[in-house]
């Protein structure tokens, strides 16, 4: 699948089998999310990758609109260590990119994905950081819950012409 039609075809699934997601293919998903732009090159993300059990079924507690990571067989949090950033706030940014990168190598790889918001509701980022015992200054951005899909979205076309001005608004 080459780029443009992996982001077409990109859809948040929430529905997975219990097939395990590969090593290799996680490593892919790393790769793909490390190659992100970021703000001056600062690259302060970090991923927790979470195959765990226990740790997939208690992330609804946590986060109630990731109830999917009860069944799940992978989901990676993507956090910035904002000790590491060269132009403070862009952690953000930086860490959203990542985020998409990984969200569209999933479906490239024929995975399916969700990005669950964790920033910025205070609650879930200090359940997060406890629970994954993340560092003092390392911010939880969110969490992409992954496994091979078991439903079938349509590719849905979102370009609306009415949001596209030229020059000026």
């Amino acid at each position: 699948m080459d780029a443009l039609e992996a982001i077409m075809q990109r859809r948040s699934i929430r529905k997975y089998t219990d097939e395990a997601v590969s090593e290799e293919h996680i490593q892919i998903l790393l790769d793909a999310a490390m190659a992100a732009p970021s703000a001056c090159n600062a690259a302060e993300w970090h991923f927790v990758v979470i195959t765990d059990r226990a740790a997939l079924d208690e992330i609804p507690e946590m986060n109630p609109y990731a109830a999917m990571a009860r069944q799940a067989p992978l989901a990676i949090l993507v956090c910035a260590d904002k000790k590491a950033e060269i132009y403070p706030g862009f952690w953000v940014q930086d860490t959203s990119a990542a985020m998409e990168n990984l969200l569209v190598a999933a479906t490239a790889l024929g995975l399916g994905a969700v990005w669950t918001g964790i920033h910025p509701i205070a609650e879930r980022s200090v359940a997060f950081a406890k629970r994954f015992k993340l560092p003092e200054g390392v911010m939880p951005l969110g969490l992409a819950v992954i496994g091979h899909p078991a439903q079938t979205l349509a590719p849905h076309g979102k370009a609306d012409p009415a949001k596209i001005h030229r020059n000026a608004w």
